[in-house]
């Protein structure tokens, strides 16, 4: 059976065959999954530097589609960053609000648009893995917890039965979950590289018309969070 790491291995390679106008497509595409993902926390745990990309992310899909007007905001956006407080070489000991998934693969994919940075795109890429492994840990916290709960109640109620024996079958396998992220990406990529005469020089801009049938035929499916689009 093929690892996640070897699927991972062949999104590199073809990351590296596509033009740098289709791995900026994959990573506006791969950020707004991360960012939608942000969106969809409830508000208490929502990461408001992350939430204040959302204006630049949607410029950097304009850009990324051949609509050369998003040039200015993506151009202010990263200054901003580069001049801020979270743009700093600190480690962990410095504010880490650009370093949450949805905002760093924000800024990623906007060096990418900016300046061709290939290596640019391959961290968004890897954040989204990353993404997905975290929110694995946080939901096997959380079935733990609700097990351990459970089994007090039980307790409480008098029976001896914990049920601990119940719940392993039903565990996710990691691999599995970074297999589907890593093949999603793999699945972008062809659906863009489907569209990548079109897409050469986008980023200098396209007619109105090329412009709006790559926003219909590219956008909706790369922003997708559903595992099988």
């Amino acid at each position: 059976m093929t690892t996640w790491q070897e699927w991972e291995a062949e999104l590199a390679g073809r990351l590296a065959a596509a033009s740098p106008d289709e791995r900026v497509v994959f990573a506006v595409g791969v950020a707004e999954r991360l960012m939608r993902a942000e969106e969809a926390l409830p508000a208490q745990e929502q990461a408001e530097y992350a939430l204040g990309l959302r204006p630049m992310l949607n410029a950097l899909w304009e850009a990324a589609l051949g609509n050369p007007s998003g040039f200015g905001e993506i151009k202010h956006g990263l200054g901003e960053y580069l001049l801020s407080e979270y743009c700093h070489n600190d480690g962990q000991h410095g504010p880490g609000d650009a370093d949450e998934p949805a905002a760093a693969a924000v800024l990623h994919t906007a060096v990418a648009y900016l300046f061709g940075a290939g290596e640019s795109v391959s961290r968004v890429s890897s954040r989204a893995v990353e993404a997905a492994d975290a929110r694995l840990n946080v939901d096997a916290r959380l079935n733990v917890d609700a097990r351990l709960n459970a089994g007090d109640e039980r307790a409480n109620a008098g029976d001896s039965d914990s049920g601990d024996g119940d719940g392993d079958g039903n565990a996710v396998d990691p691999d599995e979950v970074l297999t589907a992220e890593v093949r999603r990406q793999l699945r972008d990529l062809a659906l863009i590289a489907q569209y990548g005469a079109s897409l050469r020089h986008a980023r200098l801009g396209l007619d109105i018309d090329t412009s709006a049938r790559l926003h219909r035929a590219l956008r909706v499916p790369l922003s997708s969070v559903e595992a099988d689009a």
